[in-house]
């Protein structure tokens, strides 16, 4: 076996810190409600020692990946270590200032606790709810400014390397169009939130046109700040619904979609791959990227189940045992794929060069 380099072992560590401090703050805070607010305290199922230890190999496994695929070119090692220290540092006690609402929230069952500048009428009815029991849904600044940390600590600091397993087979899709310059081509991100996935992918795609779109304003913005400071090439940001994708047909190359399925009813979810297929030049590719599913990741069942009950996430329990696969042949897609990589089930399909 090679001796790491310098970069892997700081990578590595890196790894360790961040998923020791997710452990650390959900080991903390899941004591405090318990202690201060133990009517709200959900009723997960205790997780089996190797359940536990299968969680902890997978992870490690797509830590391996995702060094490896750094290490390889598929984007900068740079990007391993490309988080935003300051603002998450500055950010995190608001984490803990939020909980008594999210615990009264919780109390009272209110899944609506919505700002009150928020125009209803702009948004599906399905997308009008605390997720995660989060504060004012996806509608404010405040949301936003606290969503990227949150992930982190949930997936006890994997999430980013979740993000981009979604890399490798976006490169390899993209080659169809290898004859044309590499400007030329657009990769649309549905639901890009704050940004971070197209963060990932404009490192690995420095001159392609990359383009965001998302339902919220306040997260819109939000991924403004973090992609279109400095001197990088700018990423367009769109405000629109997945459900009716605001761009021609046939206008993009490339889309990715990445945690989002999940969130969505099954005919929303079947209208945003239908939407995704249909903006796609023929040989275009779908890369899709959303939790892991029964059919694939059985052994992993309680955690997904305590996922569910932990927090407010209405179809997750449909999602995880959706087709997905059928979902993207109904769309007309082909050459469908699909790897899990610890919590994430990534697909892969194309819009056939003929359609």
């Amino acid at each position: 076996m090679a001796t790491p380099t310098l970069t892997e072992i700081a990578y590595r560590t890196l790894q360790q810190s961040r998923s020791i401090a997710g452990l650390a703050h959900k080991e903390i805070s899941t004591k405090l409600m318990e202690l201060v607010a133990p009517d709200v305290t959900p009723r997960t199922e205790p997780v089996p020692g190797d359940m536990l230890m299968q969680l902890r190999q997978s992870m490690a496994e797509l830590e391996d990946l995702d060094w490896r695929e750094a290490e390889q070119g598929v984007y900068p090692t740079t990007q391993l270590f490309n988080l935003p220290w300051v603002d998450w540092a500055t950010r995190y006690p608001k984490l803990w200032l939020d909980l008594p609402s999210t615990w009264n929230r919780r109390r009272e069952r209110n899944i609506r606790d919505l700002p009150d500048h928020a125009d209803e009428a702009l948004y599906p009815d399905y997308y009008l709810q605390n997720f995660h029991h989060q504060t004012d849904g996806y509608l404010s600044d405040h949301s936003a400014e606290l969503y990227d940390l949150q992930v982190d600590i949930l997936f006890n600091g994997a999430a980013d390397a979740m993000r981009r397993r979604v890399i490798a087979p976006l490169k390899r899709g993209l080659r169809h169009f290898a004859d044309r310059p590499a400007a030329s081509l657009k990769v649309l991100d549905v639901a890009t939130g704050t940004g971070r996935t197209l963060q990932q992918i404009r490192a690995a795609l420095p001159e392609a046109t990359l383009v965001g779109l998302d339902l919220s304003q306040a997260y819109l913005r939000q991924a403004n700040r973090w992609l279109n400071q400095g001197d990088s090439n700018l990423v367009q940001l769109l405000q629109g619904n997945g459900e009716a994708i605001p761009l021609a047909d046939a206008s993009t190359q490339a889309v990715t979609c990445v945690f989002l399925l999940h969130e969505l009813p099954a005919e929303a979810r079947q209208a945003v791959i239908d939407q995704c297929y249909r903006v796609l030049e023929p040989g275009g590719v779908f890369v899709l990227a959303d939790s892991i599913q029964l059919a694939d990741s059985p052994q992993f069942e309680v955690a997904m189940d305590n996922f569910r009950k932990a927090f407010h996430e209405p179809y997750y329990r449909d999602y995880i045992s959706d087709d997905i696969d059928n979902r993207l042949r109904q769309a007309g897609f082909t050459g469908i794929g699909a790897e899990s990589h610890f919590m994430t089930r990534v697909w892969t399909a194309t819009k056939p060069a003929e359609a």
